[in-house]
């Protein structure tokens, strides 16, 4: 047998035997969401790898969040990432530049100086190699639980995305090194925290740069290996760092990126369900459509907010759940009459966030840069990887979703409460109740969720503290907000995932009294029968965690738009 790659595998087989084991093979290690396998019946087996084929070809400029996310959740190679022919040229004159100033003896920050406040310092020329390889070892000085792997991708992507724009004086083998690892599966360990967020995430992205080297530790096919070992397994030989390589690596905002695209497409699908879930309560607590009417949110215009009482009416057309004019019961109270308003702005957030991070994902942020004109080059040292548009970004994004929970904790209690319900729904949701304490501590741990966010949604971008021999003397504690964004958001999806079981038990309550085959609304149905197929009605007080588990689960996968 022989196998030749490319798009397509093909082995020539002795017998038809031979053909179904290779095939079975190639399967185990390199099958595809549209691979096909055809065998001829002469001997030989072609085998289309289909999209695994696929590339993302980085140039600086043009990496959509779409491309991103897809990358940083995919197995490794699949796409595989690429650098695109202009960049490429840009990467080398670069680096030619870097060169030309050695030679010439000229004096640059970071390239023939120290770091921080040893700016003043001039580096010998023959040392200029070990000084790009000392940033690496000095600054990997992080701590916490490391960030998972697809956070890990997503931080390398960002940074080799904005080193292709050829701005940062990298050689085109360090930085097809770090691609290389991308698309071989080896993820440098990167502890969580240590990064004030100015001169960028410094200690985070040593530790992403050590296994460039040989060094530190990375994550190659489910087992944490030293940094050569790693390369080693993978096929890959570490580099040397030229002049200028340790500080373009390490000088950026790639974390605090990553970070923000991640939970920016988090908060979205948050919001989605956030919908979902106020609507399903509305329908269990009999409250109306009314307070959603257009004409109501024609005279406030934000367009998000008139955006979401459209959705709210989409997903509650069809309703048999909902109450029309009631003189009597004129309007609902403002955990369901102000969705849109509340929702809204939230969603302005959201759209802030994801306008900040679609611009940051292509933006070059390390220090110095290098312009050449011609023959002209000209080194600038700037403050691009300052990351307070990042930091507030993130911090308004956090006080948003916080929000979602806000008010999803407070209809919570409205359905377990049924002098807020006015009767609607049985005390705690319980069937005999008293005997039974059904859903009320549901309510407490939302209650205790709401609380830590409130606590978790006080601005990091609002403190500094001066570093480097009050050199750097004014940071923005990006990554602080970033991280304190995504606890927000993973007790948010919890809160919410109560929200919905709870809402479904009250469904059930008043179909007791409505009719079996009482309608929900057209987006309000497949959610309570997503939440049925994995949680029953509670009949009687039972473990509940396990059905909690199953519906954030649901949560997490989100909804359609």
């Amino acid at each position: 047998m022989g196998i030749s790659g490319g798009c397509f595998i093909t082995a020539v087989c002795e017998s038809e035997g031979d053909a179904l084991f290779v095939a079975a093979a190639i399967r185990r290690v390199v099958s595809g969401p549209d691979s096909r396998i055809d065998y001829s019946g002469s001997g030989l087996l072609r085998y289309s790898l289909g999209r695994m084929c696929r590339s993302v070809i980085l140039d600086g400029e043009h990496l959509t969040l779409e491309q991103f996310v897809e990358v940083a959740n995919s197995e490794a190679g699949q796409p595989r990432v690429e650098l695109a022919d202009a960049a490429k040229v840009k990467v080398e004159r670069a680096a030619e530049a870097v060169q030309t100033m050695l030679r010439e003896g000229r004096v640059a920050y970071g390239i023939t100086t120290g770091f921080g406040a040893f700016k003043d310092r001039v580096i010998p020329r023959e040392q200029v190699e070990q000084l790009q390889r000392n940033i690496l070892v000095s600054h990997a000085v992080g701590v916490g639980e490391p960030f998972d792997r697809v956070t890990t991708r997503a931080i390398m992507l960002i940074r080799a995305n904005t080193l292709a724009r050829g701005f940062s004086g990298i050689r085109m083998e360090t930085l097809q090194l770090l691609l290389d690892l991308l698309n071989a599966g080896v993820h440098p360990v990167i502890p969580s925290k240590g990064s004030l967020g100015a001169s960028g995430d410094l200690a985070p992205l040593a530790h992403m740069s050590l296994p460039l080297i040989g060094e530190g530790t990375a994550e190659f096919r489910g087992e944490i290996l030293e940094g050569r070992e790693a390369l080693r397994r993978a096929g890959l030989q570490p580099v040397t760092l030229a002049a200028k390589e340790g500080l373009a690596l390490t000088n950026g905002t790639a974390v605090m990126c990553a970070l923000g695209v991640l939970e920016t497409v988090r908060a979205e699908r948050i919001c989605r369900m956030a919908d979902v879930a106020a609507c399903l309560s509305l329908e269990a607590l009999h409250g109306t459509v009314r307070a959603f009417d257009e004409r109501i949110h024609e005279l406030r215009p934000f367009p998000r907010q008139m955006e979401c009482a459209a959705r709210l009416r989409a997903l509650l057309e069809g309703s048999e759940f909902v109450r029309g004019s009631d003189s009597t019961n004129v309007q609902d109270a403002y955990t369901l009459r102000c969705i849109p308003q509340v929702h809204g702005a939230a969603r302005d957030a959201i759209a802030y966030s994801r306008w900040v991070f679609a611009i940051e994902l292509n933006a070059v942020t390390d220090n110095p840069l290098i312009f050449c004109e011609g023959d002209q080059i000209e080194i600038l040292s700037g403050g691009n990887f300052h990351g307070q548009p990042l930091a507030i970004a993130l911090d308004y994004l956090a006080i948003a979703i916080s929000g979602f929970g806000n008010i999803s904790e407070r209809r919570i209690m409205r359905l377990t409460d049924e002098a807020s319900n006015t009767q609607t729904l049985p005390a705690f949701l319980a069937v005999n109740g008293g005997l039974n304490s059904g859903f009320m501590i549901l309510q407490y741990t939302a209650a205790a969720l709401a609380t830590e966010n409130k606590v978790l949604s006080h601005p990091a971008s609002v403190d500094t503290i001066p570093t480097s021999a009050n050199v750097e003397d004014h940071v923005s504690m990006g990554c602080t907000a970033g991280l304190k964004l995504r606890q927000v958001a993973g007790n948010v999806e919890h809160i919410l995932a109560i929200e919905l079981m709870a809402a479904a038990q009250g469904i059930d309550f008043r179909r007791r009294v409505l009719g079996e085959k009482t309608r929900l609304g057209r987006g309000t149905g497949p959610m309570y029968e997503r939440i049925r197929e994995k949680v029953p009605f509670i009949e009687e007080d039972t473990v509940l965690s396990g059905y909690m588990a199953e519906v954030h689960e649901i949560v997490i996968r989100g909804v359609g738009q």
